[in-house]
């Protein structure tokens, strides 16, 4: 069976030129080939040789690309911490960070131009893969961070200050992106319920929801601290 399904996109209104859109189509190829393959046989089932092979490119295009199986499964993981950071850029200057970063997600679940990928059933069964796979796992983490970490220098960019002296932009990245963790771990383990993506969008909000409310509880009059 051959790999058919991009796992990631380029951002819209990006030019691609011939040579990109090509190196493109075959990161694209790998990295289906890695889950269809890891979902098909297990991780420890399955090499970076066959996944090359069952893209039709060598080895060595493989290591061009990705440092390994995990990190081809995952890319999809990277291209949604770009769409979501992308998003995020482009909110109203004005917007406070937390209501910036939630609309960002909001935007990205609802984009049907260039879909989130944790939507697809696929998806829900490798992100369900994550939790019980420790180099999964790990290379899911690592992928994360990396996105959260643009995400506190967008913030930082926004509030005209410095992501390292100033704790604001990492406390709203760390609770927001941590909500959308919450909830997408949540979905994951339902993934024997293909329920589809409206019900993961509501999901978020329900958990961005509840984020606020533990917030707006912990500030009312009558709570006190130990």
């Amino acid at each position: 069976m051959k790999a058919t399904e991009p796992t990631t996109a380029p951002a819209a209104g990006t030019p691609e030129d011939r040579r990109q859109r090509k190196a493109r189509q075959t990161r694209d190829a790998l990295a289906t080939a890695a889950i269809d393959l890891i979902l098909e046989h297990g991780l420890a089932g399955t090499t970076v040789e066959a996944i090359a092979e069952r893209a039709d490119v060598t080895r060595r295009t493989f290591s061009r690309h990705f440092t390994g199986k995990e990190d081809a499964a995952l890319d999809f993981v990277r291209g949604d911490g770009d769409r979501i950071n992308a998003l995020l850029r482009a909110r109203p200057a004005g917007e406070p960070p937390l209501l910036a970063y939630r609309r960002a997600v909001r935007a990205w679940l609802a984009d049907r131009e260039h879909p989130a990928w944790h939507v697809r059933p696929r998806m829900r069964r490798l992100l369900a893969l994550v939790d019980r796979e420790p180099a999964l796992f790990a290379a899911y983490e690592r992928i994360r961070v990396d996105a959260q970490e643009e995400s506190i220098r967008i913030l930082a960019d926004r509030l005209g200050t410095d992501d390292v002296r100033d704790v604001r932009p990492a406390v709203v990245v760390d609770a927001a992106a941590g909500v959308l963790t919450a909830a997408l771990r949540l979905w994951a383990r339902g993934a024997e319920h293909d329920s589809g993506a409206a019900d993961l969008a509501a999901l978020v909000e329900r958990a961005y929801d509840a984020l606020i409310g533990e917030a707006a509880s912990a500030g009312s009059p009558g709570t006190t601290e130990e």
